[in-house]
């Protein structure tokens, strides 16, 4: 079954209600998001990470399932083929799509986390639905509302060019869902504000 952008969206801003209490300002969740992320981390821990053991034209749908999980997120074409999401984080810097032929075997995993799949992002015209078919869900504890500027901001965590870790943000509108831009920024920790590497 697919699960919806309005389901997506319906989760997200249950947790920023419950944790936060309110709709407005930066922030981000302390309380029911780290048992999303808890929850991320240990499907990721107990699956293959990029579904390395699987072959193209060969592996079914049941050995995709089997060796990386569940997914976060799935679609269905009219024409039968699959779309599955695979998000690796919250600390982790990867997402992996799945491909899935309309007989039921793989065709291809793609990692999605990236400069080249960033920007087919288009302000004014991508909207939340396209955007997470081609990233995938955002990283739960990264989400927030802003109720001064009816805007709706979902974050990536990635491995940027430099292999260094970085973020990806996406803008939308509040009310239609459209893009309004996109952004990236390192991830800076310690009083210095220290990048942090990717480690691979």
């Amino acid at each position: 079954m697919n699960q919806s952008t309005s389901e997506m969206e319906d989760t997200m801003n249950k947790e920023i209600n419950e944790a936060t209490g309110r709709r407005d300002g930066r922030g981000l969740k302390q309380i029911g998001l780290f048992a999303l992320s808890a929850l991320f981390v240990t499907l990721a821990g107990c699956a293959s990470y990029a579904g390395r053991d699987l072959k193209p034209g060969a592996s079914t749908l049941p050995e995709i399932v089997a060796s990386m999980g569940s997914p976060a997120m799935r679609w269905k074409d009219p024409d039968g083929r699959e779309q599955l999401a695979y998000p690796r984080g919250p600390a982790g810097t990867q997402t992996f799509m799945v491909f899935v032929a309309a007989g039921g075997r793989l065709e291809r995993i793609e990692p999605v986390l990236n400069v080249e799949h960033f920007a087919r992002i288009e302000a004014g015209k991508s909207d939340k639905e396209s955007v997470l078919r081609l990233l995938g869900p955002s990283n739960p504890t990264q989400t927030a509302y802003f109720k001064a500027r009816n805007e709706l901001v979902w974050e990536w965590r990635f491995c940027d060019s430099w292999n260094q870790v970085a973020w990806f943000d996406v803008l939308f509108d509040g009310t239609t869902g459209v893009v309004r831009t996109t952004a990236q920024r390192p991830e800076l920790v310690g009083h210095g504000g220290h990048p942090v590497s990717c480690g691979h």
